[in-house]
């Protein structure tokens, strides 16, 4: 039986599955560190016959440094993936990873933009009447009404977009394409800007078909810039602490479901593969429920101040 190499399983990833470069690097650096870990408790250690305490030993010892739970957890997966890999291969006999949970991680609400705050930002003056204006507003109306993420927005091209039907063609993770309809008033925005980027491609003798062009190159306009424009903005309308495309992402699935949209439509409109990985809105838009609540139901508050927060000691 030959030795399992991680390489193979990395090329499967890439040329197989069709993941990212950043993807693959992620998996190839967490097997890396385990290697070195085993190699230094037993040179003797190999992959076909590791034992699963020595992994158990691992998790307990990135734990101790003081690795997040999050962290631990991908590791683990990565390791879980590539053993899977070696099963299929008959690289090895048995999985020791198999059923071993991971440490429990604790779940953290996604931060997003409240409706008040998103209707100000679109409302008011704060973008220039410029292209850069014009598509900077656009970028911003694209995250907030279609819910897509940054890499998936920098990706749009002129063909990917059909007035007609109002829908927009996006590639997401591992290339997969998934249609995403718009409303009117995106709709509007968007032949208004296509105008606009227009001119402006012509001024700049511009033939690249990206949706959203660079002011200065006049090329498709890079992740960084995109995400520099959506904190510029974000910033002069919340206080949140994170404003980044990712945080629009967010603020798109919560207000869909603040207004009634179905957790399954939601999961297809974000392109998640999992149910479970859209479910963590429902709590976003539960906590918001409950403030709303303490806010406005007259015995939501109690004398001393507190919401929602009776004494006990006293039934009466």
């Amino acid at each position: 039986m030959c030795e399992p190499k991680i390489e193979d399983f990395i090329d499967y990833l890439r040329y197989e599955r069709n993941y990212s470069r950043k993807t693959t690097e992620c998996y190839q650096a967490d097997l890396e560190a385990f290697k070195q870990f085993y190699e230094e408790i037993d040179s003797t250690l190999n992959w076909a016959e590791m034992p699963a305490d020595v992994i158990r030993q691992w998790v307990v010892e990135m734990m101790d440094k003081g690795n997040a739970a999050t962290s631990v957890r991908r590791r683990l997966s990565s390791l879980r993936s590539f053993y899977k890999f070696l099963l299929r291969r008959g690289l090895v006999t048995k999985d020791p990873v198999h059923n071993m949970p991971g440490p429990k991680a604790e779940k953290k609400l996604p931060s997003f933009v409240r409706e008040a705050e998103m209707d100000r930002l679109f409302d008011g003056d704060f973008f220039s009447d410029d292209y850069p204006g014009c598509r900077d507003r656009m970028i911003l109306l694209t995250f907030y009404s279609t819910g897509i993420r940054l890499s998936e927005l920098v990706g749009l091209s002129e063909q990917d977009i059909d007035l007609d039907q109002m829908q927009l063609k996006v590639t997401g993770k591992r290339n997969k394409q998934r249609i995403i309809p718009y409303g009117d008033e995106y709709g509007d925005s968007l032949r208004n800007y296509l105008a606009e980027r227009d001119v402006f491609a012509k001024q700049k003798a511009s033939q690249d078909k990206a949706l959203f062009l660079d002011e200065r190159s006049g090329q498709r306009i890079r992740p960084a810039k995109v995400r520099g424009i959506v904190k510029k903005y974000l910033s002069m309308v919340t206080t949140l602490q994170r404003n980044s495309p990712h945080v629009l992402r967010h603020t798109f699935a919560t207000a869909m479901l603040n207004h009634q949209a179905d957790l399954q439509s939601v999961k297809e409109l974000l392109g998640h593969e999992s149910l479970s990985t859209t479910e963590i809105y429902t709590h976003t838009t539960f906590e918001q429920l409950k403030e709303m609540y303490n806010q406005a139901h007259p015995r939501a508050k109690t004398k001393g101040g507190n919401y929602g927060n009776q004494d006990s000691s006293n039934p009466l």
